[in-house]
């Protein structure tokens, strides 16, 4: 979808049209591999056990090498203006997401852990190209405070230029299923990234015209 076509549908107030018509633009959503595939509670992981091919280092973390190239770039100019950012979380395994699942049900039961945390084969960071991001001083780590810090800041306002997405925006837990999270960033493109930005458009399922995915299914 054009910056320009989805402008207009939003200003007619028209139902944004149909994941068919976008993915037919070139866009696949549905292979792990692809750079635009959507994971959420009604879209898992094929195959559950997917490992991305090339995974490079970001300090101490890892990410898809296109992912990973963007962040550095991000990164760098963060830094270039004074704002350090700090990799927390990047590329996990399906063990490491049930290990961290199971934590959370444990911790929390299984109602709330399903709003803070993927279950295995349903997370964006077993597609590597998730990063959650904090403040170098530790401050509001994985937070909603988060958002008020340098990093939360420089994320939200300069992430889509270097193709990155706050996947999980305020005010979307209907859709995406989760609560807010401005630390946890997605790399999807440039051009999806932007087209995102310049539509006012948040979650990704409104954008490619997915159904809700509030819940499991």
């Amino acid at each position: 979808m054009t910056g320009a076509v989805a402008g207009l549908v939003l200003s007619l107030g028209m139902i944004a049209p149909p994941v068919t018509a976008v993915a037919s633009a070139g866009y696949d959503l549905d292979t792990a591999s692809s750079l635009q595939v959507v994971v959420n509670k009604h879209r898992q992981l094929n195959p559950t056990g997917y490992v991305p091919g090339s995974l490079v280092a970001v300090q101490g973390e890892r990410l898809r090498a296109q992912a990973a190239d963007a962040y550095k770039q991000f990164a760098r100019a963060a830094k270039s203006a004074g704002v350090n950012i700090l990799p927390i979380s990047g590329y996990r395994s399906f063990s490491q997401q049930a290990s961290l699942y199971d934590s959370y049900v444990r911790q929390y039961g299984q109602a709330t852990a399903d709003t803070l945390a993927a279950r295995p084969g349903y997370s964006e960071h077993q597609t590597g190209l998730a990063m959650d991001i904090g403040n170098a001083s530790g401050t509001c780590a994985l937070q909603a405070c988060f958002a008020n810090t340098p990093a939360g800041k420089w994320a939200a306002t300069h992430g889509w230029e270097y193709g990155f997405i706050i996947r999980y925006p305020t005010g979307a837990e209907g859709t995406t299923g989760y609560t807010y999270e401005p630390w946890h960033m997605r790399y999807v493109g440039r051009a999806v990234a932007q087209d995102m930005k310049d539509t006012g458009i948040a979650a990704l399922e409104d954008y490619f015209g997915l159904e809700k995915a509030p819940d499991y299914l």
